[in-house]
């Protein structure tokens, strides 16, 4: 008996290929299959185990198994259709869609699935409901406070903690300060200057709360010094929830920040000079000793508290 080697070519002493025979076996009615088929089925057979042995070899996995793709809501496919043209640009800020019937018609729905889907839109900022006479679906300008409401619900759920916000708030006013340094425009800076002098004044009147909304705008026009609006966003987003507690401690204590005038007055100097260091340094100063204050009362850094407090004063 002749064994060669390779895959299954194995012939016995009158020369009959053993593969030759398995393959009759399986496929009894190709027993008059010519000679050159047979060759040519080996050679497909002998390259299909080839394959099979380089995917063993290589520690393919099993291939993966995909569930039928489901049909998403109507409602669901329709916001989709609106963002789409938002993205092509067919739509822009201040646009108003069709009338609500023509729409309707226009997707094959029905006015209740189509105004589910407006609804949707209007609570994600992308449109605005408008009712009377020339009411109708308007497409929204940017609302960047909708980053803030997304970042509030996330720090009461849980996912992110008070310590990760703070650390966040430290990294990106300190990214904020060397941009605004760099980029900062004159009227930045009469903005900023024009904060700082409502700060004295409510400092000196004692309206303490008050003082804490004008803190609240000083990081807002920061954050648009800086010259990046996806940065001024996350700016934006940050402060506005650290500001809450912020406000609960004012109004749960009376207790304020000493000096917030002439710390403020020292940082826009050191920013008027783009002086990126210097302005970066006094900030984390001013940060780390809003902090310890904050923890001196372990109370007021509760999100229940902080929130109860900024519905019933503080501006949201």
């Amino acid at each position: 008996m002749n064994v060669s080697v390779g895959f299954f070519h194995w012939e016995d002493q009158k020369g009959a290929s053993i593969e030759w025979v398995i393959h009759l076996i399986i496929h009894p009615m190709s027993t008059k299959s010519s000679p050159h088929k047979a060759g040519s089925g080996r050679a497909a057979s002998s390259q299909r185990r080839e394959r099979a042995s380089d995917h063993r070899m290589a520690g393919s996995p099993a291939p993966v198994a995909f569930r039928p793709i489901h049909t998403r809501r109507a409602f669901e496919e329709i916001c989709g259709r609106i963002r789409e043209q938002l993205a092509r640009g067919a739509l822009k800020p201040g646009d108003k869609l069709p009338p609500e019937r023509d729409l309707a018609q226009q997707l094959g729905v029905s006015r209740n699935v189509l105004r589910e889907a407006l609804r949707s839109l209007e609570m994600a900022g992308v449109l605005r409901l408008q009712k009377g006479v020339k009411g109708g679906a308007f497409v929204q300008e940017g609302d960047t406070s909708r980053m803030n409401v997304v970042m509030r619900d996330m720090l009461s759920l849980g996912t992110i903690s008070i310590r990760e916000l703070s650390e966040a708030r430290v990294q990106v006013l300190d990214l904020v300060v060397r941009l605004a340094c760099a980029n900062a425009r004159q009227a930045d800076f009469e903005a900023l200057q024009a904060n700082v002098e409502r700060t004295e004044l409510f400092t000196r009147e004692g309206r303490l709360l008050e003082r804490v909304e004008c803190a609240r705008e000083f990081y807002k026009l920061l954050g648009l010094a800086c010259g990046n609006k996806v940065i001024a966003m996350i700016t934006d987003a940050v402060t506005e929830i650290h500001m809450r507690f912020v406000y609960a401690k004012v109004a749960s204590s009376g207790v304020a920040m000493t000096r917030l005038g002439e710390r403020r007055r020292q940082f826009l100097a050191a920013l008027r000079e783009r002086n990126a260091v210097a302005a970066a340094r006094l900030m984390r100063s001013h940060l780390g000793a809003v902090q310890k204050m904050l923890e001196q009362d372990p109370g007021a850094m509760s999100l229940q508290i902080a929130l109860a407090e900024i519905n019933s004063g503080m501006k949201s």
